[in-house]
């Protein structure tokens, strides 16, 4: 007796040929983004420092310099977290989407596994219920096992992006201080 047709292999393999090329067309679009946004920042910083160098250049004295320094001071730390929060939000997107597939081919390889556990219980000898009832069982326990495993995992991965953003937060705060008390002191001086 043979589990699979010709047809049902071809039209694995080419399900199997469909996925890999989806996935590869998503990882070329995430690094196509990352690319797009590392040429932004590229672009940004260039005309930033072109502008930077003309500024400092027409400072008159060391407390006019002191207090253009205090304002250059947030913007950057803020672009850096900008920059981190553009990252992240590409490596999530590109995730979930290879997340998304893995799920859609879990899902399927399931439903034939079961097809194939119920066909092979059909057609089994007389007396093999026993070692029917044990594959199904080991079935039941991977399945549950898997289930168990993948929501832990979306667990941890909202705990990430929460952590992450709280970081995000916090370091904008810690930067805006940091900016003000800069600027406080440049204008002391």
């Amino acid at each position: 007796m043979s589990l699979l047709t010709p047809e049902q292999i071809a039209a694995n393999q080419k399900a199997a040929l469909e996925t890999l090329f989806g996935l590869t067309n998503k990882a070329f679009e995430g690094v196509e983004k990352l690319v797009e946004l590392n040429l932004q920042v590229v672009k940004q910083s260039l005309a930033e420092s072109q502008d930077t160098a003309h500024k400092v250049l027409s400072v008159k004295d060391a407390q006019e310099l002191l207090a253009f320094q205090a304002q250059l001071t947030q913007p950057v730390a803020e672009k850096v977290l900008s920059y981190g929060r553009h990252l992240y939000e590409i490596a999530s997107a590109t995730q979930a989407e290879f997340a998304k597939v893995a799920e859609a081919q879990y899902e399927e390889q399931n439903k034939k596994v079961q097809a194939l556990v119920e066909n092979v219980a059909k057609n089994a000898p007389a007396g093999s219920e026993t070692a029917v009832a044990v594959l199904k069982s080991a079935i039941t326990a991977a399945n549950t096992t898997y289930e168990t495993v993948h929501k832990a995992t979306k667990q941890a991965v909202e705990i990430a992006e929460s952590n992450f953003n709280a970081a995000a937060t916090a370091a904008t705060k810690a930067a805006q201080q940091a900016a003000a008390q800069a600027s406080r002191a440049a204008k002391k001086a």
